[in-house]
């Protein structure tokens, strides 16, 4: 059982800048694919960014070039750096692992998830 703790949130204003952190309680955290998704008020789960095993970072569109994932496996812990910030981030983010293949997405790939930070973008 991998338990994911976020800290990180809060508010900040359009254009700003927020550096999520999600601390794993497993040994083998590097033999998880990390991801990161954010669910925002009457909207489904979004992923937003995840990185592999090997270090290698995907993101959708949304959030491309503004968001960026990186893990320290010596500190069992995933960031996501996020810039240029816009209302329309604002959302809870949670942090999730995942044995999937490949690069997984969905949320149904991911087998365990922190409670989330709340990210909150003023306009």
């Amino acid at each position: 059982q991998v338990q994911l703790v976020e800290s990180g949130g809060g508010l900040v204003q359009a254009g700003g800048s927020l550096r999520l952190s999600c601390a794993a309680s497993e040994r083998s955290f590097s033999m998880y694919i990390m991801g990161w998704f954010r669910r925002a008020p009457g909207k489904e789960r979004e992923f937003v960014a995840g990185i592999t095993r090997s270090g290698i970072t995907y993101y959708p569109d949304s959030v491309k070039g503004r968001f960026t994932i990186s893990r320290d496996n010596a500190q069992n812990t995933v960031y996501l750096q996020m810039n240029s910030l816009k209302p329309e981030d604002t959302a809870v983010y949670l942090c999730a692992a995942s044995r999937a293949p490949g690069r997984p997405v969905g949320q149904y790939e991911y087998e365990y998830w922190g409670q989330g930070t709340q990210v909150t973008v003023s306009s």
